[in-house]
């Protein structure tokens, strides 16, 4: 990391406008390789885990890669005939447990990694069950992605990355994306030596923006609840409580 972002990370905490160390960020590194094989994307990870934990943030880097996941739709696919073992109920229970999930991915043919797509996919597995509030269960989380790889396809992963979050109920805020991308054609990556990546003003500018938006949008999401239970239960719409719809019969 630069001296110039560590200064400019130890000003900007020094006097932050409140306070986040009640807050939990998880990082999903949807990277290709194992722990404890080099991912280029935690290098950029690194970077916004900096700036939550100089805030007081918990942070949490998890690979989905060191785990077993299996392809499916549901809770458990440990519970059905096609599969013996799945971790991804431990995982979810990690991102129950926070207020800001990260998807991060590195890009393979301009496309998200095979892991970020199976992690998506595994978290939309969940979004048929409700919050405490009758919402569906990621209202009230925050959103975002960091991308890095070489050659072209950060705009286009996280365009899907962002919607796809937004879809199953996360908020995502301004400036969710930050990335890095060397040049077309074979070259460094991220964390190689002269790459350029960790000094590039542009990606730590970025990924700067992306951690205080999400600190400041998490903070008002939890001082006020999480979204507001209004217009948008399922169970109302289903039982015709359709809020700004004419409704003459209402069963319940």
């Amino acid at each position: 990391m630069s001296t110039q972002l560590n200064e400019k990370i130890e000003k900007h905490c020094a006097n932050p406008p409140a306070k986040y160390d009640d807050l939990k960020a998880l990082f999903l590194n949807c990277t290709l390789n194992r722990t404890p094989v080099l991912s280029h994307t935690e290098g950029l990870i690194k970077v916004a885990q900096r700036i939550f934990e100089a805030n007081g943030v918990s942070t949490k880097i998890i690979r989905p890669v060191d785990y077993e996941i299996p392809a499916g739709l549901g809770l458990d696919m440990s519970k059905t005939p096609e599969w013996d073992k799945d971790d991804w109920p431990m995982i979810q229970k990690e991102i129950d447990a926070s207020d800001i999930v990260i998807v991060c991915t590195s890009v393979w043919l301009g496309e998200k990694s095979s892991v970020c797509n199976r992690t998506l996919e595994r978290m939309y597995g969940y979004t048929h069950q409700f919050n405490e509030k009758g919402q569906y269960r990621d209202y009230g989380k925050v959103g975002a992605t960091l991308i890095t790889g070489n050659e072209d396809g950060v705009k286009h992963c996280a365009m899907n990355i962002l919607f796809s979050l937004s879809h199953i109920g996360y908020t995502v805020p301004p400036q969710a994306d930050a990335g890095w991308m060397g040049e077309a054609g074979p070259g460094p990556s991220y964390r190689d030596e002269g790459s350029g990546g960790p000094e590039n003003d542009f990606t730590n500018r970025n990924t700067t923006f992306l951690v205080w938006n999400c600190l400041h949008l998490a903070r008002m999401l939890k001082d006020q609840g999480g979204v507001p239970a209004y217009g948008n239960l399922p169970d109302e719409w289903e039982a015709g409580c359709k809020a700004g719809f004419d409704s003459p019969e209402h069963q319940r």
